[in-house]
This record gives C-alpha cells, structure tokens and sequence, in this order.
C-alpha cells in the first residue's frame, strides 16, 4: 500500500498517528527529502493551481474535517475562561507597578501598519479590543476563520509596514524565530510546488484596540504553522497564546533544526534524570505508547493539548515536581522556559521568567519517550503562569506516518486567563475605571 493511501482519514492524516503501538517509534538518520512526495504524486497534483481559498474550500469539504470543525467551533463558542490544570482559575497574575508607557516607537510602528492599508483594508483589519475574533486563529494550511486582511493579498510596502510592526514588538530574536517559520512555510510550498497554498504570506494581520491611546492594545498574526497574539497593558507586554511550528522543521541540512537549541536543552534535562526521576518524568515510554487513554491523541493536534481553540482546556499536572529536580536540573527547565519566551524582549522576558520562578514549586516537566534522543518526543513545562509543550509529528506535506524530528509543532500558553493579556487587561481596566 503507497504512503497516499495510507492516509486513510481524510487523505492526510493517517491513522498510524493515533494508533498506539508496542514497540518504540525510533528516528532515523534519513533526511525529510526521502519523505517528499513526487510533485505528480495525486496527494500534491489534486491541489496544483488553486489559490488559499478554493484549497480551504474543498480541503474542509471532507466529512473528517467537517467533524473537526464543528468540535472546534463549539469551543470556540464558549465563553473565554483560560486553560486550567483542574477547572478552577486561580489569581495568580499581578500588572504591578509597570506605568503607563505607550512605547512611541511601537504606537509609531502600529500607526504606519495602520496607514499602509486601504479604507476597507483598514475596517477588515481592525477590531475592539474585546473582539472574539481574538480567539479564532488556527494553525493548518486551511484557512477556517478570515480574521482580518491576509499578507499575500497585500502590496509589499503594506507588507512591510505590517511586519515592521511585529519586529518592533518582538526581540530580535524572536522576530528572527518568527520570520524563519514563515519562510520555512515559504519553503514547504517550493517543495510541494503549492506557493499559492503555502508561502512566506500565508498569515491573516488585524489589530486590537487603538494603539495611540495609553489603554491596551494589540495584534495577532497567523496562520500555516505560525500564530502570534501580542498585547501591551501599560509597560507590560504579552505574547499569547503562540503557536510556532514547521514542516520541514529543517532547511535541506545546511542548517539547524528551527527548535534546536529548545531541543538539546530538554534532552539534556531528560538525559540528567536519575533512575527514579524517569520513572516520576516519563509518563509514557513511547509518542505513540499504547497505555494512553482513549482521545489522548488527536489526528491534528497529535499530543499537544495547547493548540488553537483549547482556550478553556483542563490540563492536568504530570510527571516530575520541579522540587524534585537538582538545582543544575531546575536550571535546565528554566533555560527551557526562557526559549519558549524568546519573542518577548529581553526586559519582558526577565518579568516572564520572575513570574515562573515565583511559581516554581508548582511547576511540573513531562516527557514522552526515550530519554537519549533516540525517538521522537512530546514534552511539556507547566506551572499556574505558564503551559509550554513542543512535540514531533507525523507528516502532512512529507509522507512519514510516524512522527519525526523534521515536523514539529510547539505552543505557549498562559494559564488562569492571561491569554491574549485577558488577566492584565482586567486588572487594568479596574486601575483605570474613571478615566
């Protein structure tokens, strides 16, 4: 049977991604390139000259998706409460003393994104602060929600007022972070010979609020493998939830893996843990370990819980207590976190990573599979202030059925109702009632 027809749901995602197994799933020295797909191939030729939207159209067409749309259109409709670890928010976020800066250059940024943009374009893109639409991104190559004004429907100056903005917002680091995924994206349809589905501007932009004012306001960018929610309350930003993700994760072997620092650090972490601390820290012996409850894995979402539409998700602490971990060990998961907060600028970051450290005898690491870096992996930080899970994937444009180090999905969530700054903002709104 050819790897195509092995994609028995829906013609992409294959029920070996769901299936548990008895024995490991191990990673091999091939390369992504053994798993491309001939450009003749029907998986790719069917989809050849359509533009994003008739693809969306006729990809939601098909009975699974159309089930998975209806699961993730009810939980977008529920009321925004926050991602839980047992159903209760607690109160744990705090604006504090931050000011009232309104940061000229970034309002200057926003206000140029602004005005690059046609009337209409401008009333598609903008949104009140409270919009729903906050919560509508997703991250497949199929467009479900059209959320604002999409880039490749734009000119390059407009492109590049909309991306100036980001920059302005994020670290160098984490601007350099984003635009990688996004030319990976780029990548992924040269490699289909599918630019018009997937490319380096396959991303809906809106704004939130009214950047020249002192009160909150924000932006949102997203699409294939990238989404990005970025809010600032007064001298505070957030960047959540954010969704960063590739296929190939890596371009052609000449350079690193888009995730590999993040990843050496947790295989050091899994490497250093003695005998006892695996058994607390590895909660299955395989990504695909046949003990895992009914609806652990999800054709789409695989094993991460934090992806698009899980606002409200409940998830339950697992594995080891950082408490149980060595000092040199809680460094490690703290070098972790950091990455994970790479967007945020550096002055951010360290307010990010005092709020995880004042949280650390809450906060828990989970790991799926071998520990020595010879399988593909699903692990996870959590603690009340911070969700942070990256984990391997089966292919959707490459054939593996297994998951594989070359497609990888990551989020960042932050827990008791601080996505998209919501806990802030509140706070900041009660500060600032008479205004």
């Amino acid at each position: 049977m050819s790897e195509q027809r092995d994609r028995d749901i829906d013609g992409f995602f294959s029920s070996d991604r769901v299936a548990g197994r008895g024995d490991a799933v191990t990673l091999t020295d091939e390369s992504y390139r053994s798993f491309l797909f001939d450009v003749d191939d029907p998986h790719l030729a069917e989809w050849r000259g359509q533009v994003w939207r008739e693809f969306a159209a006729r990809r939601t067409d098909h009975p699974f998706v159309q089930e998975l749309l209806a699961d993730w259109r009810a939980l977008y409709d529920e009321p925004f409460r926050g991602v839980t670890s047992d159903g209760s928010v607690q109160d744990v976020w705090d604006l504090g003393d931050v000011g009232e800066a309104e940061e000229p250059a970034l309002v200057e940024a926003a206000e140029g994104a602004l005005a690059a943009l046609s009337p209409a374009e401008r009333e598609r893109a903008t949104y009140s602060l409270d919009a729903p639409e906050w919560r509508a991104w997703s991250n497949p190559e199929f467009v479900i929600h059209e959320v604002g004004i999409r880039l490749e429907d734009l000119g390059d100056e407009t492109v590049r007022a909309i991306l100036r903005l980001v920059e302005q917002s994020l670290s160098p680091e984490g601007y350099a972070r984003v635009t990688e995924a996004m030319n990976l994206n780029g990548f992924l349809g040269e490699l289909t010979d599918l630019p018009m589905v997937m490319n380096n501007r396959s991303y809906f932009f809106a704004v939130y609020g009214d950047p020249s004012t002192g009160a909150p306001w924000g932006w949102q960018l997203f699409g294939h493998h990238v989404a990005l929610h970025f809010v600032m309350i007064g001298g505070r930003h957030v960047v959540a939830p954010c969704f960063l993700g590739a296929e190939p994760a890596l371009t052609g072997g000449e350079r690193a893996p888009i995730f590999d620092h993040r990843e050496r650090l947790a295989l050091a972490l899994a490497a250093s843990l003695t005998r006892s601390q695996r058994t607390e820290a590895i909660v299955y012996d395989s990504v695909l370990d046949p003990r895992m409850p009914e609806g652990r894995l999800h054709p789409a979402d695989e094993r991460h819980v934090a992806g698009a539409f899980r606002d409200n998700r409940v998830i339950p602490y697992e594995g080891i207590r950082a408490t149980d971990l060595h000092d040199a060990q809680r460094g490690l998961l703290r070098d972790i976190v950091a990455d994970f907060h790479l967007l945020l600028r550096e002055d951010q970051r360290r307010l990010a990573l005092a709020e995880f450290d004042a949280h650390i005898d809450d906060t828990w690491f989970s790991w799926y599979g071998a520990a020595d870096g010879s399988q593909p992996v699903y692990f996870r930080v959590q603690s009340p202030v911070i969700v942070a899970e990256l984990d391997n994937h089966a292919g959707v444009w490459l054939s593996n059925t297994e998951p594989a180090r070359f497609h990888v999905h990551t989020t960042l969530r932050l827990p008791n109702g601080n996505d998209y700054g919501h806990a802030l903002r509140r706070q900041w709104a009660l500060t600032h009632s008479d205004d």
